[in-house]
């Protein structure tokens, strides 16, 4: 179980964020307004869709083995991101602050496990084989 975990954690995140980014690029994700209150200020003209582009590669080198490392670092970058909004916006993700989560606050906080899933891949990750100069 310990190796069919991983293998489970890796493809079920590489669907989701492939699902998720083919959904900006294709301009019918739920979170479009959400991504685009609090990135306007960018001035980025179609950053959803750049977003999307970015989740669906994030997707794509998890599913690859010998990109998943490349998928995991494109994961970190943008996890700084993802939180934005409950800075920028908190009148989009907070009933009562700190506590109360609107839909879209708990569709960021979400994230936090897909974090900590990361962590886990990228725990596992192998190091280079170095020679021994001995």
């Amino acid at each position: 179980m310990k190796i069919l975990s991983l293998h489970l954690l890796r493809y079920s995140m590489s669907i989701i964020y492939f699902w998720f980014g083919a959904l900006k690029i294709m301009g019918i994700s739920p979170a479009e307004e959400l991504v685009f209150r609090a990135t306007h200020w960018t001035g980025v003209h179609n950053f959803v869709f750049f977003l999307g582009i970015w989740e669906v590669a994030i997707g794509l080198f998890l599913f690859i083995r010998k990109l998943y490392w490349l998928g995991l670092t494109l994961l970190f970058l943008q996890f700084p991101g993802t939180f934005s909004p409950l800075f920028l916006n908190p009148e989009d993700c907070f009933t009562v602050f700190p506590y109360g989560l609107t839909i879209e606050g708990q569709y960021i906080m979400k994230n936090l496990i897909l974090i900590c899933a990361g962590i886990v891949l990228a725990s596992h990750l192998r190091k280079p084989c170095t020679k021994r100069n001995d």
